[in-house]
């Protein structure tokens, strides 16, 4: 799964157990057999991080809404076996910058680990005091686009009706 689809399904559990709200907007959605369906939008959640990338600051005091495991990226080198790398999708080379063969130690030049992330609801946020930071924030709406899971969407209306 991408973040994209972690994040979107844990705000939706997470308003189905009142942790966040809804928008009361309205997302449609087709399924992979083409059949169209709603589901409720939930209130934004970010990292900490990205809040502020948006130009917003977490209000003090606030607790995150939840944790979660998401995909992180690294640039630094790590030393793997060829099976490991292969395994988190990292680019493989030998010291030597040769192909990497089966059962070689290898170094990648960067890849993906989950990491456990916190993660902030908008309603704990409000825009950041820094004048800069306030004339760079974008518009807080955003656009999921990818594909969800069938069986995700089925067990969600389950959930919703």
């Amino acid at each position: 799964m991408t973040n994209a689809q972690i994040i979107f399904a844990a705000a939706q559990e997470l308003a189905e157990e009142g942790k966040i709200k809804y928008t009361g907007r309205v997302l449609k959605a087709v399924t992979p057999a083409g059949e169209e369906v709603e589901i409720k939008e939930t209130e934004d959640i970010h990292t900490y991080k990205e809040w502020q990338n948006l130009g917003m600051q977490v209000q003090k005091g606030q607790k995150a809404v939840a944790k979660f495991t998401i995909w992180m990226y690294t640039s630094k080198a790590a030393k793997l076996t060829k099976e490991q790398a292969d395994s988190i999708n990292a680019t493989v080379i030998n010291a030597d910058g040769s192909k990497a063969q089966e059962g070689d130690e290898v170094q990648t030049k960067g890849h993906y680990y989950m990491k456990e992330a916190a993660f902030f609801s908008a309603s704990q946020v409000a825009p950041a005091e820094d004048p800069k930071a306030k004339e760079t924030a974008p518009e807080l709406e955003t656009v999921h686009s990818f594909v969800i899971d069938a069986n995700y969407i089925d067990n969600l209306l389950a959930a919703q009706a």
